[in-house]
């Protein structure tokens, strides 16, 4: 048995005919019919029910075939390490970053990664609420530290480690807070302006989180941004505990208290990898790093 007659028989089971799978495979159809019967006669089982147009798998068939797909799914792997091996360490990783996460907090692992490995360039991407899980699920970043429902966890899909938990908080400018002296609820501040960071993502475009019906609202792309127009007067909004700190003891911002609109959010971040994607020496480094130094 060979891995080109598994091949072969996903080919086939997949496209229903020794025509189309010699066309995917650029193989001639004599040598794909020659290559399902020496697999079958290998094995002694018939892999295929021949009656009928289309060649449909056997329920032995299906069970070989379910084996085969896994088979060739980690010879792909051994490929992709032997490719890591032999060219070395990355020339970059890439981490995408959920814009509310503190990035001090990651400072000691990057430059633990930089001593190790100081010809790799590291690239941090800044994204907002479901982009950094999109970056990672579209391969175009290695890891992320993000927010991760617990429905996309059970999926399966993620390795994912624990960071630490941060806070949103609500909050506006005393020059903000002088026009509404007795405010208690959200619906008061419908006709005033809501600050509110786009999502990066593309799988939830449209869709505004913690805004009311009817409420105005003006778009930014960044928490700077966001902040220096909450600061000044503007509107008002949820800022990342970290970034807004001082600001909090300086009371140059106030945190709302509303009966009806949480003033503070919590988030718990985490860092995420794909479980079938292979990293290389320097993002599988990194990964280890978050696993043993406290965030």
């Amino acid at each position: 048995m060979t891995l080109e007659q598994l091949k072969m028989l996903i080919k086939v089971a997949e496209l229903g005919s020794l025509k189309a799978a010699s066309e995917s495979l650029f193989k001639t159809q004599p040598a794909i019919s020659q290559g399902i019967k020496q697999l079958e006669a290998q094995l002694g089982l018939q892999l295929f029910n021949r009656q009928g147009y289309r060649l449909s798998l056997t329920d032995n068939g299906r069970q070989i075939y379910q084996h085969a797909l896994k088979l060739l799914n980690e010879a792909d792997q051994i490929k992709q390490l032997a490719s890591f091996l032999m060219v070395g360490n990355e020339a970059k990783v890439t981490i995408a970053i959920e814009a509310s996460y503190d990035l001090k907090r990651i400072l000691p692992v990057l430059e633990m990664t930089q001593n190790e490995f100081p010809h790799t360039q590291i690239i941090l991407r800044q994204e907002y609420i479901n982009g950094a899980i999109e970056a990672v699920q579209s391969e175009q970043a290695d890891l992320a530290l993000t927010t991760i429902d617990n429905l996309a966890l059970q999926s399966g899909k993620y390795d994912a480690n624990k960071l630490y938990q941060g806070d949103l908080c609500n909050v506006a400018a005393p020059k903000f807070l002088q026009r509404h002296p007795k405010l208690t609820l959200v619906t008061e501040l419908k006709d005033e302006y809501q600050i509110v960071v786009q999502d990066s993502g593309q799988s939830s475009q449209g869709i505004s989180y913690s805004v009311q019906t009817g409420q105005r609202c003006w778009y930014v792309n960044d928490f700077s941004t966001k902040k220096t127009l909450i600061m000044s007067g503007i509107g008002w909004g949820r800022l990342p505990d970290f970034m807004i700190k001082d600001e909090l003891q300086s009371k140059t911002l106030i945190a709302i208290k509303l009966e009806d609109f949480d003033t503070y959010v919590a988030l718990n971040y985490q860092a995420i990898k794909l479980k079938t994607r292979l990293l290389g020496p320097v993002a599988s480094k990194l990964w280890q790093n978050l696993e043993s130094i406290h965030l």
